[in-house]
């Protein structure tokens, strides 16, 4: 089953997307198989991060700012603003796409994990996911 959905972000963050996801796999009946979610863009990702303590999304959030900071003068890519080439940087170093077991009729993440839409960007988007769930 192929389902597609929209996220809305408020600009750089991680947007939990774990409750969307249970519900494709929900509504697809399937027992036993796999969820596959792809974002369809370039400047935004998925990352499987813990979603108990609002702390360790903060850290990997500044750690990531400190890692590929906006602004770089070797950046030619600035077209569309100091955040454009940053987040293309830091979309390639995270992932697009994501394969989650599913297990008796639910996603087999563990107690703290969560699956969140990482935007790059500084201004809110609406972000594009496919998601496959099959037996």
């Amino acid at each position: 089953m192929l389902m597609r959905r929209q996220v809305s972000t408020s600009g750089k963050g991680l947007v939990d997307i774990t409750g969307i996801l249970a519900a494709a796999v929900e509504d697809s009946g399937v027992d036993e198989g796999l969820c596959t979610i792809f974002v369809r863009h370039t400047s935004a990702s998925l990352v499987i991060q813990e979603n108990a303590d609002p702390a360790a999304v903060r850290d990997l959030e500044a750690w990531f700012e400190r890692a590929v900071p906006e602004n770089d003068a070797l950046y030619t890519h600035t077209q569309e603003g100091p955040d454009d080439m940053p987040s293309h940087i830091k979309s390639a170093l995270t992932a697009s796409s994501l394969s989650i077991p599913i297990d008796g009729g639910r996603l087999a993440l563990g107690t703290w994990q969560g699956v969140f839409l990482w935007e790059h960007r500084t201004s809110p988007k609406v972000r594009q996911i496919v998601i496959h769930v099959r037996s």
